[in-house]
């Protein structure tokens, strides 16, 4: 999953404008405006709703919902927003499937030079959708296994981008949504922003490689504190402990100052940068699917317990659950 990405940018493009028309072609054209209609788009960046394009019964195109845009600045530098904000960005398969789609646009862009992540309205990601959850609670083991580990590459898939990826954590990051900012290469967090990966207290093994990850970015034994009791921190402790580079009081500053950090990545050599960024990952990805598959094959076996349906009920309900 991680490292097979490059080599298929002109066969995915092609699929995609085979598949989807011209409609989705558009996608592809990084830097030229997608939108005629609206005149009040900034000249320096160009947007991309990565929505799905569907031909309808009479002929013509129907266009989901965009969970996932993106913008990309002439100096190459992009930003990919989750946009679910009523949900607070809860990660969904269909945001996955966005997400992924959009990254692999991206990755055959040969002037792109580094990516910001981060989320539209006040959260960055709430983490995993309540509804999916449950659904999990009602399948087969084995069928959950599989789905858990698909469902992760949805996501992981930003450790495919061929330059480093920027968290920009404007708000909550929970269970899941932490474990995607933690797999970003770094993160700009706000001092407020309520942090956790809070798996245990849903009756739920950490997944998304969050076993993997957390002992990488704050030693095994303070990993363990937090995966184990799904204590909630801050941004100020996430710089404490090193899981981020600088917290900002104001949340609206956590944006720009994680593309200022991009914009002085991209005025150095792309070349060196690609490269010194494929070396960093790869001392981080040993391992990393192993973790993948035990915490696949772990949340399907947490899915068939007593302690899952109760952490979902507490939830519901908005009560400490009773394990």
């Amino acid at each position: 999953m991680i490292g097979i990405a490059s080599m298929q940018c002109h066969s995915m493009m092609m699929m995609r404008r085979m598949t989807q028309g011209s409609v989705a072609a558009n996608l592809s054209l990084r830097r030229q405006t997608l939108s005629t209609t609206n005149t009040n788009t900034n000249a320096n960046t160009n947007t991309n709703t990565n929505a799905n394009t569907n031909a309808n019964s009479n002929g013509g195109f129907t266009t989901a919902a965009a969970l996932v845009t993106s913008t990309i600045s002439t100096n190459g530098v992009a930003t990919i927003t989750l946009n679910d904000p009523d949900r607070l960005n809860a990660l969904t398969a269909p945001m996955g499937d966005q997400l992924t789609a959009l990254v692999r646009d991206l990755q055959c862009d040969q002037g792109l030079r580094a990516c910001v992540l981060t989320g539209a309205g006040k959260a960055f990601s709430s983490g995993g959708d309540l509804d999916f959850l449950e659904d999990r609670t009602r399948s087969p083991a084995l069928e959950n296994a599989e789905t858990m580990r698909a469902f992760y590459d949805k996501f992981l898939v930003v450790r495919t981008m061929p330059v480093p990826v920027i968290a920009a954590i404007n708000g909550a990051a929970i269970g899941a949504g932490l474990c995607l900012a933690a797999a970003c290469d770094m993160r700009v967090v706000a001092e407020s922003a309520k942090l956790g990966w809070t798996f245990a207290t849903l009756g739920l093994h950490p997944g998304m490689a969050a076993t993997h990850f957390t002992p990488q970015l704050l030693g095994t034994q303070t990993a363990a504190s937090y995966l184990l009791t799904g204590r909630i921190f801050n941004g100020t402790k996430a710089v404490e402990m090193g899981l981020a580079l600088e917290a900002h009081a104001d949340t609206t500053s956590v944006l720009p100052a994680a593309q200022k950090l991009a914009e002085d990545i991209a005025a150095a050599s792309p070349v060196a940068v690609r490269a010194c960024t494929k070396s960093l990952r790869l001392g981080a990805n040993q391992g990393l699917e192993r973790a993948l598959s035990r915490e696949a094959d772990c949340q399907a076996h947490s899915y068939a317990s007593a302690d899952m349906l109760e952490g979902l009920a507490a939830v519901r309900e908005r009560r400490r659950p009773k394990f």
